[in-house]
């Protein structure tokens, strides 16, 4: 059950693991926008990987791709850390980083998604994680810019241009 009270008030202050269990370490994604996508690895969008690992080449200098497995929809993320992570590289060449499966709704939320989708947290809007594969787009201070459903593929211009966007 999630606490209310135990969210940040900052993204880079909200604990997850990786995928290996070690503490995910968001001064990685400091300065840079980061997009978090939470992932499956059974889903019609699943080749979305291929687009994310893409982006995150492309604007490696200015963006983190984090992946966020979950299996709230349609169960299509089963497997334990390790059969992700293999299915990640194997399949599509997965370098960004990937989180621990979490639960991206619900009772058992993640403070992470607790965070993104409600503005008393975020500060810009709240929203409602529809399925596998949503995307939400942080700017370089730790601020939700917006977030795009499954359909929006990582390389779609509605994302590409709020990366490609110079901050002051």
């Amino acid at each position: 059950m999630k606490n209310n009270t135990d969210i940040p008030e900052y993204l880079y202050d909200i604990e997850i693991k990786t995928l290996q269990g070690s503490i995910f370490d968001w001064s990685l994604c400091k300065g840079k926008k980061i997009l978090i996508v939470n992932t499956a690895s059974e889903c019609g969008f699943t080749k979305q990987y291929q687009g994310l690992q893409k982006i995150a080449e492309k604007y490696a200098d200015v963006l983190t791709v984090v992946g966020v497995p979950c299996n709230q929809f349609g169960q299509q993320e089963p497997g334990n850390s390790d059969q992700i992570e293999k299915f990640c590289s194997l399949n599509f060449g997965v370098t960004f980083p990937l989180t621990e499966k979490v639960d991206v709704k619900g009772p058992n939320q993640h403070p992470l998604y607790t965070w993104l989708t409600e503005k008393k947290y975020n500060g810009v809007k709240s929203s409602s994680v529809k399925w596998n594969f949503q995307k939400y787009l942080i700017d370089e201070k730790g601020k939700l810019i917006d977030y795009y459903y499954s359909i929006t593929k990582p390389m779609s211009s509605k994302i590409v241009k709020r990366i490609e966007v110079i901050s002051n």
